[in-house]
């Protein structure tokens, strides 16, 4: 087996047929648990896309769980590579290639040294021109991401934040693992644009938001979420821009797992809705975080995830084929 594969491959049928990426998923219940059955694979040419996961949760805090959160966010996905995406009409990956890479590997005993582990394993991909699609793991494993992102793209990058907290609560201990202060430590090191981002969904209060455009929950119940696109698209321009969608910026009615819920939050149709309709952000890279499993109930929380998950790689095929 070439030392690039993981232990999988594709079916005869697969390879027969010419099928780029897809491992044969068999029933919908059972199979290999890749997102949304594509293979797995750290061959990164002609990939446009590498799915990872980055399983932490030392950086909560409150409840923990979501080192547990990009296995079940695949294991959520695997109904969605049966159909046609809704509402796209498409099949996400013709003409757009995209591997599961696996999880980045990290010394959970050595703490200090995770933060350089995940921004190592970002450079890796980012390297081979591949856009990363990240599966957290607690919100913190987005500020080592955002490094290596600014490094290939450029600082500062324009950042869309959705989640219940504004992460930026001050911290200037630079070895502090913590989920609650990435985006102060990004705002300072010039890692991120505040003039050029926007925060989604936000209902906990900070004392100083620290430049960025917020758009709170209540505001997005009010105005409706085309409205809301419509801010988020002239904020960010065409700035490069990363994604970051914490699960919990959904109401605990529609993510009960999650390890900090907040209640008023959005629901999933709202979400999707201002997703699907960030079609002209130079989307350069995104994650999808804070899913924590053992606090979930019939997969509520990881459909969610896996669902916007796909609408975002669905943006990014959009975006690769408008160019």
């Amino acid at each position: 087996m070439p030392q690039n594969e993981l232990p999988l491959q594709q079916s005869s049928a697969d390879q027969a047929s010419g099928a780029s990426g897809l491992l044969h998923p068999g029933p919908t219940y059972a199979g290999v648990l890749s997102f949304m059955r594509r293979r797995y694979s750290r061959d990164l040419t002609g990939v446009d896309v590498a799915i990872s996961g980055i399983p932490l949760d030392l950086a909560t805090t409150f409840r923990p769980g979501t080192r547990f959160g990009p296995a079940g966010i695949r294991a959520a996905s695997v109904q969605l590579a049966e159909l046609m995406m809704f509402p796209w009409g498409v099949d996400p990956f013709d003409e757009f290639e995209v591997v599961d890479y696996g999880d980045c590997w990290f010394d959970g005993h050595n703490p200090l040294g995770i933060h350089d582990s995940i921004v190592a394993f970002a450079r890796r991909i980012l390297q081979s021109d591949a856009r990363m699609l990240t599966f957290g793991g607690d919100h913190y494993v987005t500020y080592p991401l955002l490094k290596a992102h600014a490094e290939k793209y450029g600082a500062p990058l324009s950042l869309i934040h959705f989640d219940a907290h504004c992460d930026t609560w001050p911290d200037d201990n630079p070895d502090s693992l913590n989920h609650g202060t990435m985006f102060y430590k990004a705002i300072r090191e010039g890692l991120i644009d505040p003039a050029r981002s926007v925060q989604v969904g936000i209902r906990t209060w900070n004392d100083d938001f620290m430049g960025v455009r917020v758009l709170d929950a209540p505001h997005v119940h009010r105005q409706g979420t085309r409205a809301v696109v419509e801010e988020i698209l002239a904020i960010t321009g065409n700035s490069p821009t990363y994604l970051t969608f914490d699960i919990d910026c959904l109401d605990p009615a529609f993510a009960p797992g999650t390890g900090t819920p907040v209640a008023g939050g959005l629901s999933s149709a709202q979400a999707l809705d201002i997703l699907r309709g960030l079609g002209p952000v130079n989307l350069i890279g995104a994650d999808v975080v804070e899913v924590s499993p053992p606090y979930d109930h019939a997969e509520v929380t990881a459909l969610a995830a896996a669902h916007i998950a796909a609408d975002i790689l669905c943006l990014m095929r959009a975006q690769k084929l408008r160019r």
